[in-house]
């Protein structure tokens, strides 16, 4: 399968991404390479492949959930860089004194 330069600036401008003339020139013929090796797997027989989304067994190793005391209010806010009361202080994220 083949991709196009004119595909490739589309998918940039989508993206938002400013390509010069030579990054999109070498990204079609990257992108063309890697379509091409992945267009390999169409030719393969797999009828007797069932779906698979992991080639191996997914097992969590993390250890079981139990309950255990948490921090001390002062110990948990000890490193915050401003309190407020038992809360930490933010900065705002929103609103007319934050800009753009």
């Amino acid at each position: 399968m083949a991709i196009d330069r004119e595909t490739v600036l589309h998918v940039a401008r989508l993206a938002r991404l400013d390509l010069t003339a030579a990054e999109a020139d070498r990204l079609t013929l990257e992108l063309g390479a890697i379509l091409e090796a992945v267009s390999k797997v169409a030719e393969l027989d797999l009828t007797d492949v069932p779906p698979t989304s992991h080639p191996l067994d997914l097992v969590n190793v993390w250890a079981d959930d139990e309950p255990r005391p948490s921090l001390a209010l002062d110990e948990a806010l000890a490193n915050a860089p401003a309190r407020e009361g038992d809360l930490f202080r933010v900065p705002p994220t929103h609103g007319p004194e934050v800009s753009a």
